[in-house]
């Protein structure tokens, strides 16, 4: 349980069960997600500047000044401010727009980041389907990996200790739902963003989702 003591000093979408891409990839696998990358990607995409998709200005990529003492590597999610924390070790942090879980579903805690998968398949949890069989219920298969898949390009997989949470930092269909309580549970982000985000992220990170009572938890302003 989260209190404010334990926080830094002051200021997924969607579900699925675990699925990685192999370590591996063959090389047809490797060029179609050259393709999707590229599909999904603006050209002359800039992370700070292009924004297509009409978000809000505060909500694209931005290094700013971190707090003092936090790890490098870790990941810290404000659920007010809708913003997703990559700690640098030279005391900034990248800062993304993210959108986090509606109706309660968002769920706070600290995680593991234990697998990472590009453009990974995707089914709806048991619970999705019986809470929304009208969206999910057509998905019980599973969805293909694609640009229309609801992980998008890229996820990071959530864990507590070897338990699988299917709580997802991922990229979505949906950019337009970036700032917003939108998702199952999941921290979503754009896809050009979290494809850049993957690569620096390391199997073993830590990260930090806040209650959405706190505020802004991992920069100095």
């Amino acid at each position: 349980m989260f209190t404010r003591r334990h926080f830094i000093i002051s200021a997924a979408a969607l579900l699925s069960p675990p699925f990685a891409a192999p370590v591996f990839a063959s090389t047809h696998l490797q060029d179609q997600w050259f393709a999707w990358d590229a599909q999904v990607t603006p050209r002359g995409y800039d992370s700070e500047t292009t924004n297509i998709w009409g978000l809000h200005p505060r909500l694209l990529p931005r290094l700013v000044k971190a707090r003092e003492g936090l790890v490098p590597g870790d990941i810290h999610v404000d659920a007010i401010a809708r913003y997703l924390y990559h700690i640098q070790g030279d005391g900034t942090a990248m800062r993304y727009g993210v959108a986090i879980g509606r109706d309660g579903l968002y769920e706070p805690g600290t995680y593991t980041i234990r697998r990472k998968a590009k453009w990974p398949s995707w089914t709806p949890t048991p619970n999705m389907i019986s809470r929304e069989p009208e969206i999910y219920a057509k998905y019980a298969d599973g969805m293909e990996p694609g640009p229309e898949n609801a992980l998008g390009s890229r996820a990071l997989y959530l864990f507590v200790g070897e338990r699988d949470t299917y709580l997802r930092i991922h990229g979505t269909p949906l950019p337009r739902s970036i700032g917003s309580r939108a998702s199952s549970g999941c921290v979503r982000m754009v896809m050009p963003h979290i494809n850049d985000l993957f690569d620096q992220v390391e199997t073993g990170a830590t990260a930090h989702l806040y209650p959405a009572e706190e505020g802004n938890v991992a920069t100095t302003s």
